[in-house]
Order: structure tokens, then C-alpha cells, then sequence
């Protein structure tokens, strides 16, 4: 899989990249509105480092709080630590994440960290609870594919650059009005004041300068309209796209599509919301966690692929490799799969032990 974990360093620098663009666009207007757009692309800037360097350094211990996630030890589950160790030996992971649980009913579980010497996986107690050994081992190959491939550092990343947009898109609102009722301000006053002074053969350009900050607030309040909104359809694109790579990996893994299928059917039953979940971590879960009964999960601004065509393609496959995930994926989707070929060849005929149901 190292191409693919390359494939998704150069892919995360472009989506990063372009978030990063729509941000400096932010401040950059944001700055013309208040009259100095290299103030606002310096606030843009230092804003985004600060958030940056503490999601890179604290973003996983910053994400488990926030999920009242509580680390535990082999003899609070070792059920679940012997779950998690088999599937760290199936991927070959460098070290064992930290495990913990989320003291709630509803069916969920992440994965988050920088790498893999520095990860986690959190499931709810809930989920524990209902899984069977089988749809236990699913799940956390899927958790411990995110942590493989990437994924949970690029999410982080990308948690803390939408969240930066939406605060600035915040002030931009401020200062877009702020902006325009000074430029209107001085468009008055210059107004009076070209008046008096016409008979004398005064000028009256003073307004130029207003009228730009008018047009700089007008575009500041546009940008702060759709910069979010166009940063959200990125973030969620690149979440979607995981998530299926997620699901060939666990299939790969416990050579048991049936196990994750299986869960994933129970999670898409439940209507339980997760408390502790936001808009911003949302794409960090196995499953949708505002998903509501009637909800559209193939929705554009949907966190997560239907959950209906993940269950469907994990059942199509006639075994447990990569090649058998990407025709299943092929014949349920009617597109390109998601497995680079080089990834193909190069895990057939590499089998992982998977202990018996419990």
C-alpha cells in the first residue's frame, strides 16, 4: 500500500493547498475591507499556523476530549484489546494504538493521530455491546486502516482549516460591515465637503478610496458566504473517498467482508445520535453520527458514502482481497474502483490469520 500512502501525501498537499488558498482569500479581503489587505492576509496566516501546530501536536488528545473518550487497559475489554492487536499484526501498523471507549448508547466508533507511532481508536460503549467478534474485527480494521494509510493525520488537518475558515468567515461578516458603514461614512463627509469647495475648483475624488472598500466589504461578505461551504464539500469529498479505501482494507485484513457488512448494517439501523459529535469531526467516524431516519446518506454535503453501497459492494465480493473489492466496487458503482492496480498485484496471495467467532 505505500503507493496508495503516497497517493494520499500528494493528494492531502493539493486538498490542504487549496484550502489554504481559500483562506488567504478570506483574510485577503477580509483585509481590504478594514483598509489594509496585508493585515488581513497576515491574520489569515498566523491564524492558521497557531490552529495547525496544535492539531499536528495536540489535535488527537484535542479530539478524544471533545468525544469524552476514555482511555482504557486490557483488563477493562481485553476482548476488544485482542481484537485491536490481531488486526495491528494484519496490517503490519508499526505499533499498537492507545484504545479507548465513549461512554455512549449510540453505535460509532474513529480512529485519530499524526502517524502511527501516535494514534488511537475510540468505539462507543454502545457499539461494543452489539458487535459480535466478526463485526468487531470489521470495524477496527476499518479504524486501523485510517491509521495505515494517513487518513487521521489528513482529517485533522483539514478539521483545523475548516474550523480556522469558519472563524474568519465570521469576522469577515463583521468587517465587511464595519467596511462599508466607514466607507459610506466618508463618502458623506467628502460629499459636503466637495460642495462647498466646487465653486473654488476643488476635486471631489475624494471618494474613490470608499467606494473600493465598499466593493472589497461586498466581496468579503460573499467569501464569507461560500469559502465554508466550498471548504466543507472539500473536506467531506476527501472523507468519502477514504472511507470505501477504508472498507477494501478491513476486507483485506480480516479476509471476512461479511464481518464489517454486517456491522455496518447494524450502525445504519440505529437512530441513536452521538452526543459528543460536531460538524467538524463528523467525517472522522466509521458512520455518519447526525445520520437521521429518512436522511439522504448520498446527499453532496453527506460526511460519508451511502452506507447502503458500502454494505452492498463488501457482500458482492467473492473473497478478501483488493482485486476482489475493486470489482465489487466496479459492479456496484458502474465507475473506476478505488485500489491503485499496483496495490492489487502486490497483496494477492497474502493472507492475514483471523481467529474463530468468539
Amino acid at each position: 500500500m505505500w503507493e496508495q500512502i503516497r497517493s494520499n501525501r500528494i493528494r492531502s498537499a493539493i486538498l490542504v493547498t487549496g484550502m489554504a488558498l481559500i483562506l488567504l482569500f478570506l483574510g485577503f479581503f477580509i483585509g481590504l475591507a478594514i483598509g489594509s489587505w496585508v493585515v488581513g492576509l497576515i491574520i489569515a496566516l498566523l491564524i492558521w499556523g497557531i490552529m495547525t501546530l496544535i492539531a499536528y501536536f495536540q489535535g488527537d488528545s484535542i479530539i478524544l476530549s471533545m468525544a469524552h473518550a476514555k482511555k482504557i487497559t486490557p483488563a477493562d475489554n481485553q476482548r476488544l484489546f485482542d481484537v485491536v492487536e490481531e488486526m495491528k499484526i494484519a496490517s503490519a501498523l508499526e505499533k499498537m494504538p492507545d484504545v479507548y471507549i465513549i461512554d455512549d448508547p449510540a453505535l460509532n466508533a474513529f480512529a485519530t493521530g499524526r502517524d502511527p507511532n501516535h494514534s488511537a481508536i475510540a468505539i462507543t460503549s454502545g457499539l461494543l455491546q452489539i458487535l459480535n467478534r466478526d463485526e468487531l474485527q470489521g470495524v477496527i480494521g476499518h479504524e486501523i486502516s485510517h491509521i495505515k494509510n494517513r487518513d487521521v493525520r489528513l482529517m485533522s488537518l483539514l478539521t483545523v482549516l475548516l474550523g480556522t475558515i469558519v472563524i474568519l468567515a465570521w469576522y469577515a461578516w463583521m468587517f465587511a460591515f464595519l467596511g462599508a458603514a466607514n466607507a459610506g461614512a466618508g463618502n458623506t463627509s467628502s460629499g459636503r465637503s466637495s460642495s462647498r469647495n466646487r465653486g473654488r475648483g476643488s476635486g471631489s475624488g475624494g471618494g474613490n478610496g470608499g467606494g473600493i472598500q465598499i466593493i472589497a466589504a461586498i466581496f468579503a461578505l460573499i467569501l464569507a458566504i461560500l469559502a465554508p461551504i466550498f471548504a466543507q464539500l472539500i473536506y467531506f469529498a476527501v472523507s468519502r473517498k477514504r472511507e470505501y479505501l477504508a472498507d477494501a482494507c478491513s476486507a483485506l485484513y480480516t479476509r471476512y467482508p461479511e464481518g464489517l457488512a454486517s456491522a455496518l448494517e447494524k450502525l445504519s439501523r440505529s437512530e441513536t445520535q452521538l452526543k459528543s459529535a460536531n460538524k467538524a469531526t463528523a467525517p472522522m467516524y466509521i458512520i455518519n453520527p447526525f445520520k437521521k431516519k429518512g436522511m439522504s446518506l448520498s446527499d453532496l454535503t453527506s460526511t460519508h458514502p451511502p452506507t447502503a453501497d458500502r454494505i452492498r459492494i463488501l457482500r458482492s465480493m467473492a473473497g478478501g482481497s483488493f482485486a476482489d473489492y475493486e470489482k465489487a466496487y466496479i459492479q456496484t458503482k458502474g465507475k473506476g474502483g478505488v485500489i491503485p492496480s499496483s496495490s492489487i498485484s502486490s497483496t494477492e496471495g497474502d493472507v492475514p490469520l483471523r481467529k474463530a467467532s468468539a
